[in-house]
């Protein structure tokens, strides 16, 4: 009979002590699983969403919030900016590109965008049906958003006012849906996008916004890719100078934002951990007195002819077998975590989280929970290498 099957004899032997430094150990390693599934996911979708976005020009306000609003659709804009800042910014010959984009309507809770082709070929989007909006009240839906609401090629439909469900809605100014693109893992997945002057045409033929004069043409924010990294000095300082606009960098407040969210999950990892210490000191305590309960027993397996590398292997294969259990029920609590998240959250669309994808960092959480495993159990398993025969036995 092998270490391993008496370890698992003797960890049945106890089933109580043995089921709650399981559960410790999987609470630990589920916590660190779901911390490093969300947290990772969602850097990678920052990252992805933001790629080749060097500023974004829009109305003065929060910088933080002109990015989320504009690259991560994640906010509500702060302002308009006049559509001549975009003829402004094209001309620079600092700008590789500047992609304008214009906000204020939704359906059934999906953003419509108004902006232009370049915006699909930035992402580097492809058409899965259908074909590109040519003119406008012409509309292009991404992945997502054709999925969940059901979207088909010719069919017509609404906004609404407003970048969430039920405002008002713009029944005088229907779309007709000529696309649907395939799926990209970046934003557009949910966004509708349709020409700039969709979203003009709309709230300019509305008979409840009717202007009294010629309406003066806006937009919400311009993408901007630099020509050259000389730009990254001065163009956001002429931005900047301008009356009514702002720059924002995206590398920048991505970083700030991640930082203080990096607070909260570094909170999570301490508390993580110290779950494990716990579990660690709990297994070292149900170990060391199963040690001394049955230090007859040992002597015993001695006396049959067990050696005292025996007795070692024994004790660490304890450890080792619990620790290990508990790193795959804790994987489990912990994308089961993920999923949970994501179920609770379906309606929130700037969360989109893979729930049972295994991130880079999942691979060291087994080789953590074996040396909690292993360190509990060493000082027991060297005891039960030195364990002397003759005096044990001797005992009354």
């Amino acid at each position: 009979m092998n270490a391993a099957t008496l370890a698992w004899r003797a960890l049945r032997h106890k089933p109580l002590a043995s089921s709650l430094n399981l559960l410790l150990i999987a609470i630990g390693i589920a916590m660190m699983t779901f911390i490093l599934a969300v947290s990772v996911q969602l850097e990678e979708h920052a990252e992805r969403d933001a790629q080749g976005i060097d500023l974004v020009v829009g109305a003065k306000g929060s910088p933080l919030q002109l990015i989320l609003s504009s690259v991560y659709h994640a906010d509500i804009p702060t302002g308009n900016i006049p559509d001549s800042a975009l003829a402004a910014l094209a001309a620079q010959p600092l700008v590789n590109y500047a992609i304008p984009l214009a906000l204020g309507d939704n359906f059934h809770g999906f953003r419509i965008v108004g902006s232009t082709t370049a915006l699909l070929g930035h992402y580097g989007a492809h058409l899965a049906q259908g074909a590109l909006f040519a003119q406008p009240m012409q509309a292009v839906f991404g992945a997502r958003a054709a999925r969940e609401t059901g979207a088909t090629l010719g069919a017509r439909f609404a906004g609404s006012h407003g970048l969430a469900a039920g405002g008002e809605l713009h029944a005088h100014a229907p779309y007709t849906v000529t696309g649907i693109l395939a799926p990209t893992g970046t934003v557009l997945d949910r966004l509708i996008l349709t020409p700039v002057a969709s979203v003009w045409q709309v709230h300019e033929t509305d008979p409840d916004e009717q202007p009294a004069a010629a309406p003066e043409r806006e937009l919400t924010a311009v993408l901007v890719q630099y020509a050259s990294p000389l730009a990254a000095v001065s163009l956001p300082r002429w931005v900047n100078g301008q009356p009514r606009l702002q720059a924002a960098q995206p590398a920048f407040e991505a970083a700030r934002l991640f930082n203080l969210l990096g607070v909260g999950i570094d909170v999570l990892r301490a508390i993580a951990a110290s779950v494990l210490l716990v579990a660690a000191l709990s297994l070292f305590v149900a170990l060391y007195g199963a040690l001394e309960e049955r230090k007859t027993d040992l002597a015993i397996l001695r006396t049959l002819g067990a050696s005292p590398a025996t007795l070692l292997r024994l004790l660490l294969a304890q450890g080792l077998l619990l620790s290990l259990a508990g790193a795959g029920l804790g994987w489990l609590l912990g994308h089961g975590g993920v999923a949970l998240l994501q179920w609770s959250m379906k309606d929130e669309q700037q969360l989109n989280l893979q729930a049972w994808r295994v991130v880079a960092g999942e691979a060291w959480l087994p080789v953590i929970a074996a040396g909690v495993g292993l360190l509990a159990a060493a000082l027991p398993a060297l005891r039960a290498y030195r364990t002397d025969i003759a005096a044990t036995l001797a005992r009354p």
